[in-house]
């Protein structure tokens, strides 16, 4: 019998935030995938390895994911990736993917389960706290009231396009372009709020547009409300 695929979701930062159903899936199996070119030092590992010491004793994979934009690089890798799954999988072992945040958001275990899926395997997702919840949170900032709007977007692509959006505005991977994101914000009028390395020990908090430093980490999450009339 062939192996099941899993996607389980080690939340935003903090090992306390991850969820019963992904330490139990964890401590099962022994075959753990980690995104990166060395596993122990991927951060969904030192997360998961903060609820799960038992992590150090099991055979963890990591799998390489370049940082591209190119296309045909992106396919590649991912079709590799799948065949290093796949490989386990045909032993009747099962597979274990670690994602930051939730499996379904931004995930690059999205694109090796659609293969792994197309393949014939069976696939199970375990969902994880997303990483602008768990900022929200930690910035005592509600996301959405009444009948407003969540618009969650990659902050490169929402600066790129001439568009408005109503409600709240949350942009994820903003520290690649922080300049540009800052000036979007600024024109926007918004009340901004941004996080850095959510749940982790370094975490920083900056409460507006001008306190947010342009050399800001990856792992930058902003939430730009509309202002107060």
């Amino acid at each position: 019998m062939a192996g099941i695929f899993y996607g389980v979701g080690v939340g935003p930062g903090d090992p306390e935030l991850m969820t019963l159903k992904a330490v139990r899936i964890i401590r099962e199996n022994e075959v753990i995938l980690v995104p990166g070119e060395e596993a122990k030092a991927s951060v969904a590992y030192k997360i998961a390895a903060g609820a799960v010491p038992e992590l150090t004793e099991k055979y963890v994979v990591p799998v390489s994911m370049p940082m591209t934009k190119d296309r045909k690089k992106l396919e590649e890798s991912h079709d590799r990736a799948a065949d290093q799954v796949e490989a386990y999988l045909k032993q009747g072992r099962n597979a274990v993917f670690l994602t930051l945040g939730d499996p379904t958001v931004y995930s690059t275990f999205t694109y090796i389960e659609k293969r792994i899926r197309s393949r014939g395997y069976e696939t199970r997702i375990v969902s994880g706290i997303t990483s602008f919840c768990a900022a929200a949170a930690c910035m005592d900032v509600p996301l959405t009231e009444w009948n407003q709007e969540l618009h969650v977007l990659p902050a490169l692509h929402c600066i790129e396009q001439e568009r408005e959006y109503q409600g709240t505005v949350v942009l994820m991977k903003s520290g690649r372009k922080m300049s540009q994101v800052k000036e979007w914000l600024k024109k926007s009028g918004r009340q901004v709020v941004m996080a850095e390395n959510c749940g982790m020990e370094n975490q920083r908090i900056y409460r507006s547009v001008e306190e947010i430093p342009e050399d800001a980490g990856y792992y930058s999450l902003i939430i730009a409300k509309e202002a107060e009339e």
